[in-house]
């Protein structure tokens, strides 16, 4: 009888473990389960928080959300984002201000498909809690520009223009794997002033997180994963910009099974968001 009820009890056991389907996962650099309370704590005694995300991934827009909300509880937070360009600064501080509506923010800033529901969460969240919120990214034609002739292109912008990116000549580092990698996965045709372009990203989103540091407080950064990967991007300019910056890296990456982190993705963040494949996608 003791034999059958432990069948029994057994069965049950692999019964709701088949029906359990979690959608995310967090692991540590190493591979280790770990929970979100102890991300929320590691990001709440660091400098700046880089999370990132995969653009149309609703869990990540949900986890950013939720972090952001509950880093605010416990610690003052500067924001930003890649999303925002740097030329659309005034728009989102009018916004932040309450001096113009959604309405004239859409005809003013080029805000990303994805925003209404996606972005304007965290921007309202930003303007709820009175947060100063950074557009950190270079305005995408000036990056465009540098992917077809090069960095030497930007010393021909206007003051106000060059105002708008991290200051020239930019640092660059073309051994940094992230761009290795970029012109690996693009083909040997790739012209080598792609990952210029890529790299005048990363130099503008460090560059403006340091000047927007605040002692005591916490800056939440939102970007492509790609930007903050492997420790590389926006960490090494952040690096270069202000040596000693404390920084904490949450990379996002999808699989089937969200039980145990792959081992390619071993070392990329100091958090990894694993998520199932199949989740929905925001666009």
């Amino acid at each position: 009888m003791k034999k059958v009820v432990f069948i029994l009890i057994l069965l049950f056991g692999v019964s709701l473990q088949a029906q359990d389907k979690p959608s995310y996962q967090l692991y540590d650099k190493k591979g280790k389960k770990v929970t979100y309370s102890k991300m929320l704590k590691a990001a709440a005694v660091t400098e700046v928080v880089l999370f990132g995300e995969y653009h149309n991934n609703a869990i990540c827009h949900w986890l950013q959300l939720e972090l952001t909300k509950d880093l605010a509880e416990i610690k003052p937070l500067v924001m930003g984002a890649e999303m925002f360009e740097a030329d659309n600064q005034l728009a989102v501080n009018r916004y932040l201000a309450d001096s113009i509506t959604q309405k004239q923010l859409d005809s003013t800033a080029r805000l990303w498909v994805n925003y209404e529901t996606d972005y304007k969460p965290l921007l309202d969240f930003a303007k709820e809690k009175k947060i100063t919120f950074v557009a950190t990214n270079i305005p995408r034609r000036y990056a465009s520009m540098v992917a077809k002739k090069g960095f030497e292109v930007l010393e021909t912008l206007t003051p106000q223009e060059k105002s708008w990116m991290a200051p020239l000549p930019m640092p660059y580092d073309a051994n940094l794997p992230g761009y290795v990698n970029m012109m690996k996965m693009m083909g040997e045709r790739t012209s080598p002033n792609m990952p210029k372009a890529q790299a005048t990203k990363d130099a503008t989103m460090g560059y403006f997180i340091v000047q927007n540091l605040q002692p005591g407080t916490v800056f939440l950064h939102f970007n492509g994963t790609y930007h903050s990967d492997n420790f590389d991007g926006i960490n090494w300019y952040l690096k270069t910009y202000q040596p000693g910056v404390k920084i904490m890296t949450i990379a996002s990456v999808e699989q089937k099974d969200v039980g145990k982190l792959e081992a390619e993705h071993y070392n990329k963040a100091d958090f990894i968001l694993v998520i199932d494949e199949d989740v929905t996608k925001t666009y």
